[in-house]
Formats: C-alpha cells, structure tokens, sequence
C-alpha cells in the first residue's frame, strides 16, 4: 500500500467518523483579533471527545482492520492524548485495547485510559520504553500496533479537521497547527492545498522539542538528541516517515515557540477564551501572539487537546503569569521586631497588588541576628505595575530584590 495520503482518503476517513466525533464550532477570539488586526477562529479540538483530535486518527485506522485483525486487538504506547484516542476507538469498535504508558504517566489521563476500556500497563520511565514494550507485546501476541502518527489512515484520520476547517471558515488565509511528529499537519496541509493552494499551512513547534526544522534542511528526518518542554503532547525527537513527505512539500513553514510563549498562550486561553488547553494543544495560539505580523487573517488556529494534570495547569498558569509580568516575587530584608511584616505588606497593598504568599526565611548566614528575610509573591496588573511596586518600596527604604516576574 502506498504511503501517499489523498484527498480521497480524507474523505474516506469524514465518512467513517460521521457520528462518532463531535461538531465542533469554530469560536471567535477576539482578544486576538486585536492583536492581529483581523479575524482569528479557534478550532476547539481540545474540546474534542477523549479531549485531542487523537480519536480521528486512531478511529480511522482501528475501523479499517480486518475481522482477524480485530480479534487479536489493538495496542500503543502512549502517555496521553494517543492513548486514550486508541482506548475510545477500540471501545466504539468493540476491540480489545492494550496501551503501554511509562511509569511516570499522569493519574488523570491512566484514569481516562482506563476508563474508555483499555488495559493499561506500565513500563520503564519513558515513552520510548513503552514503545519498546508495546512492540514486543504486538509481536508476542499479534495484536496489531497502533502509532500516533506515522501512519497513512492516522494522518488521513487527522485531516478530516481540515476539511471542517473549509467548510465553516470559506474565507480563510492561513492555518495555523500544533506540530510534533506531524500526523496532524500532514493531514490538515493535504487537504487545504488540495482544495485551496491558496491558504497558507504553518506548522508550529515547541522550540526546545523542535525535530522539523532541522530535518526539512537536511531533506529527512533527523532524530532530536534532547528535549525538554512543557508541551509534552508535541515532544516528538523523529518525524514519521509518512507525514514527512508531505509537511516537506506542502507545509508554507514551520515556526516555534518558547516556552513562555506556551504559558502565556494556555494563560490567555483559560483567561479570555475560557477554554482549558495543553501546553502542545496552545502552541498555535502561542506563535499568533508571539509574532502577529506573521500571520495573515482570517486565521484558524488548532487547539489539538485539552488534557492537562491540574496540579501541571496550576504550575504552567504561574509561570504565564510569571513571563507575562503579572506575578512578582521579591525577597525583602526586614527587622526581625514586630509590626515589620504588616507594614510591608501595608505598603503593598497601598498600591493594589495582591499578595498571595508569604514566606520567613531567619536561617540564612547572611542575615543578622535581628532580621529577617520576608519573600512575598504578588499578583500584579503587568511590568508596569511591577516596576511601580518596586520603586515604592525602594524609596521607602526597604532592601528590595526581584526573584521572579521580570518584563523580560
């Protein structure tokens, strides 16, 4: 079978799904409209069943496999969105489903696994050694492996977003995807150049995790040595043989983002949106903010999944507030007598921040024998409001040093 992906089997792969995935409106956003000065839709697949447009792919590929073959199963190595994509698809399909996660998996999403019907195993301390694990398991058993990516009804399965995306957006310039080993952008690029050579296909990377860049250059795909981000949804090291061809000749450009543009993107989403999204899934929105100029509107932007630990989101939304210059942590020497901490505190609040911790440090072999060092964390309205506090303090004679919450 040829590993080409068509427009034909993406219309193949719409039919299949009919029914099964949900119908998702294209939200308007207007806060960034505002930045972009046109008109920008977000494609709310993170409000997708089992939260990812994962389900697409993995349902395509599971519906098209023999009766043989679905008497043997299914199996896949993931630690997330694949995962449960695979779990809900064998589950509507009445296939037994095995998926292999790394010892360090998240609860919720072992949970969520679960709870569509799979059987979860663990092993080892990395995805690499669940894929390991799931192979010798497909082999061992004959069950039939299922990849999150590198597979031609996967990518076909995916770009069924695509043509969604024509259908409600007719007047779109340019569409922006969430990018790891491309499964997703593939399948989108195939059928917006299929359909519309005219609107632009941009693949967006987390910058720290980013394996096209350097693959497109070198003209095949190029194993990352490391990695490390937040967006562990798109941390893939290798393109996929089989999206790779097609991102090379059909995708306008690949982009990516840091990792403060990620927190900044999963912060304003929850924000001003009211969408719970995933570092991986807010990558596109994170490139439209970073760069606005680059991006000609109207724009869809992907929101590939919502699913998140909430002890992580507490984690990513500080640190967007944090890069964004709305939260401030200082570290302030004070005389170790009372009433020093309630008027530092008076003298912030007099100029609206709010404080939200506070912690006492008296052990540190800097400090005398009568202080104490007060580290206070704020919520601020942004820089400006930071700079502001500071100054205050400062000419009040306090001994002031910035730990956290820098414009830059």
């Amino acid at each position: 079978m040829s590993s080409t992906v068509t427009l034909a089997d993406v219309e193949a792969a719409a039919d299949r799904l009919d029914g099964v995935i949900r119908d998702l409106p294209l939200a308007s956003a207007r806060w960034l409209e505002e930045i972009l000065g046109g008109e920008v839709r977000l494609v709310t697949e993170n409000l997708q069943r089992a939260g990812s447009f994962k389900i697409r792919g993995a349902y395509n590929r599971i519906s098209q496999l023999t009766e043989e073959e679905r008497a043997r199963g299914v199996v896949a190595a993931s630690a997330g969105n694949h995962a449960q994509g695979v779990a809900l698809a064998a589950q509507r399909l009445g296939v037994h489903a095995t998926v292999y996660m790394p010892e360090s998996a998240s609860i919720p999403k072992v949970e969520a696994t679960r709870g569509y019907g799979a059987e979860v195993v663990f092993t080892g301390s990395t995805i690499d050694d669940a894929i390991a694990a799931a192979l010798a398991h497909s082999e061992r058993t004959g069950a039939v492996m299922i990849p999150p990516y590198d597979h031609r009804d996967i990518v076909a399965g995916q770009g069924t977003i695509g043509l969604e995306i024509l259908a409600k957006m007719p007047e779109v310039r340019t569409v922006v995807v969430c990018t790891g080993g491309g499964g997703l952008l593939a399948g989108v690029a195939t059928v917006v150049k299929a359909l519309r050579p005219d609107v632009r296909v941009i693949g967006v990377q987390a910058e720290s995790a980013a394996a096209y860049p350097a693959s497109l250059a070198a003209g095949h795909p190029i194993r990352l040595t490391e990695m490390s981000t937040m967006a562990d949804g798109i941390a893939v090291g290798l393109p996929g043989d089989v999206p790779f061809p097609i991102v090379r000749d059909e995708v306008d450009e690949i982009r990516t983002v840091s990792e403060d543009d990620l927190s900044r993107a999963v912060l304003r989403l929850a924000e001003r949106s009211k969408l719970v999204v995933e570092p991986a899934g807010a990558a596109a929105v994170a490139a439209l903010m970073a760069d606005p100029g680059a991006f000609e509107p109207p724009v869809a932007a992907i929101l590939s999944g919502g699913n998140v630990d909430p002890l992580v989101l507490l984690r990513i939304l500080r640190h967007g507030l944090v890069s964004a210059g709305r939260y401030l942590t200082l570290s302030v020497r004070l005389p170790d007598r009372p009433g020093s901490l309630a008027g530092l505190l008076s003298d912030i609040q007099a100029l609206h921040a709010n404080v939200v911790d506070v912690e006492h440090h008296r052990d540190d072999a800097g400090l005398g024998v009568d202080e104490v060092e007060i580290v206070v964390h704020a919520e601020t309205r942004g820089p400006e409001h930071c700079d502001a506090l500071i100054a205050r303090l400062t000419d009040r004679g306090y001994r002031v040093r910035r730990r956290s919450g820098s414009p830059d």
